[in-house]
């Protein structure tokens, strides 16, 4: 019996302590106060002017004034918890806050950068209350279709394929995700990638598979520019192209090898050739769009091998090394991308 109470004593102790240290992982963020001399300035754009508008993420909502663009659209952010125990499906009042808070209003096309929950869970409810054509993958599709988008809203590109959408130019080129350095997460994440029949939520997170994992290359009379929104690269995919700027997602390359960031820079950044890089998909994944980008808790930065703060000084350090400049997007703000 003395045995048994010994026994329930150190068990409650151990199980006081991992719920200590979890709680302080979900509350402890990294400090985002560090850059906030990084965050470009909003001025009044011209006409015409091509402006951007970032929304967390990698959202950005683009426009000539004329024509205008959105890349993934996605607002909800499930919590921690229903992602690892529950279903997730569209927070139908997140949308609309967040299109309420974002100006959006028509819009010609919404392209999520891969299928993924956090990229194109939302895409097809914003594509039909914009009246957008849904831009993608098959996997992309068959969440268009199982959201009851129509078929005339959907458009299932190919690789390298160009789309004209008012002066823009818009060319998916397939690309790779982030690679997962632990292997059960990336085997969970990356594999089996292809959304095969219409994806009716509420499901789990991981039926949101990946779908094509694409680099989006947008041309225009006044500038071109090209998202990487994740960062995982394809050695030699972007040789024929060239961007004046790049919008490039550093979630989780902090975690990688020096080996893969050298090669990362060097296969999107160098390549191109830009004058100006953005670092995006930083903020946090679960918590609700605020009026300023929050950074990721700490247990779920571990669990994704995010490491968001390390990310953004990647992309900060390594252009400065070239020459180039650097900043970040404000969250909302309308951003002057290429005047006229």
């Amino acid at each position: 019996m003395k045995f048994l109470r010994i026994g329930l004593f150190v068990f409650g102790g151990v199980a006081v302590a991992l719920g200590v240290g979890l709680a302080t992982l979900m509350l402890v963020r990294d400090d985002l106060s560090s850059f906030d001399r990084q965050f470009i300035v909003s001025q009044e754009p011209t006409t015409p002017a091509i402006t951007v508008r970032y929304m967390g993420n990698t959202n950005l909502l683009i426009s000539d004034g004329t024509t205008t663009l959105l890349t993934d659209g996605w607002f909800s952010r499930p919590s921690t918890s229903e992602l690892l125990f529950g279903k997730i499906a569209p927070d139908l009042d997140a949308i609309s806050d967040a299109m309420t808070k974002g100006n959006i209003g028509e819009v010609t096309a919404v392209i999520p950068v891969h299928s993924h929950y956090d990229h194109a869970m939302d895409s097809p409810e914003v594509a039909r209350r914009t009246g957008a054509l849904l831009v993608g993958s098959e996997s992309t599709a068959n969440i268009g279709r199982g959201w009851g988008l129509p078929e005339e809203q959907i458009r299932v590109v190919g690789s390298e394929e160009p789309i004209r959408f008012g002066d823009f130019t818009v060319t998916l080129i397939k690309s790779q995700h982030f690679q997962f350095p632990d292997p059960d997460m990336a085997a969970a994440a990356l594999e089996d990638p292809v959304i095969t029949e219409p994806l009716v939520p509420p499901v789990n997170a991981l039926d949101y598979k990946m779908g094509g994992a694409y680099s989006v290359h947008v041309a225009h009379p006044l500038g071109t520019f090209l998202l990487q929104g994740s960062a995982g690269y394809v050695t030699g995919a972007l040789d024929e192209y060239r961007a004046d700027v790049v919008i490039l997602g550093v979630g989780g390359v902090a975690a990688q090898t020096r080996s893969y960031q050298q090669d990362y820079w060097e296969q999107i950044v160098r390549v191109l050739r830009p004058d100006r890089v953005f670092p995006v998909h930083w903020d946090s994944l679960t918590d609700p769009l605020q009026d300023e980008p929050v950074m990721p808790n700490l247990l779920w930065s571990r669990v994704l091998d995010f490491q968001a703060e390390a990310g953004v000084n990647y992309a900060l350090e390594n252009a400065r090394n070239d020459g180039i400049d650097a900043a970040l997007f404000p969250m909302w703000e309308e951003v002057v991308l290429f005047p006229q």
